[in-house]
């Protein structure tokens, strides 16, 4: 039977703390999915990631995030980004770096032009250039370790790292926020430009799935 997912509960145990049925919950969730219970391929993100969406809710959604040594950003991708959904994420084990970025109007000094990104229910991903042009600042750095949890509201520029390359792993809540895209900082002079977000095997998925739920037994921290 599928491990019932109660996005209400999960932001409630975010809101307090209460680890220890995040890591539960979490678990559950990706047993299901190592032993074959419930068929979820992994999706290869643009940006350098696994993506196993657990669940859909209208505006609300959940997934798990594994951030592998041998899983790299695709060639041409802004690190730098925002998202249209409000962030809420606890690591699982491994960590996380965020650093954020400031921006301003680009005045006539511009460094980066916005884009949009617009992602199509197929999977592929359009990064159309926008207008806007800013003057962008690296600003802090905010590292997660396994056992802490961090948020990212809607329309704030970031980069996700992880630290010195080790694996990790994160659950993550959302929400959408109305009238938000999702934007990324790209070359002035940058185009228009397309990509799709790969779906891993059953083999694949089940194999990475086993070995994170591994290091989450270990309680890699």
């Amino acid at each position: 039977m599928d491990v019932f997912l109660d996005y209400d509960e999960l932001e409630t145990a975010l809101d307090r703390a209460h680890t220890a049925l995040l890591r539960d919950r979490a678990r559950a969730a990706l047993v299901d999915i190592a032993t074959g219970v419930r068929e979820l391929p992994a999706v290869r993100h643009p940006l350098g990631f696994l993506c196993l969406p657990l669940l859909r809710e209208g505006p609300r959604g959940v997934c798990v995030h594994l951030f592998e040594s041998d899983t790299a950003p695709e060639p041409g991708t802004s690190p730098m980004h925002s998202h249209s959904w409000d962030l809420h994420s606890h690591v699982l084990y491994g960590q996380v770096a965020n650093l954020l970025v400031r921006t301003e109007d680009g005045g006539d000094r511009p460094t980066h032009r916005v884009f949009e990104v617009r992602s199509a229910p197929d999977g592929t991903d359009e990064i159309l250039p926008t207008p806007v042009l800013v003057r962008s600042a690296p600003g802090p750095r905010r590292v997660s370790s396994g056992g802490e949890s961090y948020t990212l509201p809607a329309g704030e520029f970031h980069a996700t790292v992880v630290e010195h390359g080790r694996p990790a792993a994160t659950l993550v809540l959302g929400l959408v926020r109305p009238g938000r895209a999702d934007l990324s900082l790209g070359p002035l002079d940058g185009r228009a430009t397309r990509s799709a977000r790969r779906l891993c095997d059953a083999r694949q998925t089940a194999r990475t799935v086993s070995t994170a739920l591994g290091r989450m037994d270990r309680r890699d921290r």
